[in-house]
């Protein structure tokens, strides 16, 4: 074989383990990239879900005052209503008491 092919082989070779670790280094840094870029989304994703979350725990919290707030005013009509009664039947508690204590 010539110099100049044997040359040649060489030259080659070499541009092929240059190609080669070029590559190896692009491949590196499109691994770091997209291991960066999914960390980023995972963590935009945590941070959206964590928002929705709060925001979802805020509608119930505002609903369940809400109720709250109505059954509050349903037991304390029920409670006027009770004493209206009470206090129309107290006269006529009286009325028997005082018809007892006069017949005794």
């Amino acid at each position: 074989m010539s110099f100049e092919a044997i040359s040649n082989i060489s030259q080659a070779e070499a541009m092929a383990k240059s190609q080669v670790a070029n590559a190896e280094v692009r491949a590196k840094q499109l691994a770091a990239d997209a291991e960066s870029a999914g960390k980023l989304a995972v963590e935009a994703a945590v941070q959206k879900a964590e928002a929705e979350l709060k925001e979802l725990s805020r509608q119930v919290n505002d609903k369940a005052r809400g109720q709250a707030g109505e059954l509050a005013k349903k037991l304390e009509n029920q409670k006027a209503a009770l004493r209206a009664r009470a206090e129309g039947k107290l006269d006529a508690a009286a009325a028997i008491v005082v018809e007892r204590i006069v017949n005794s």
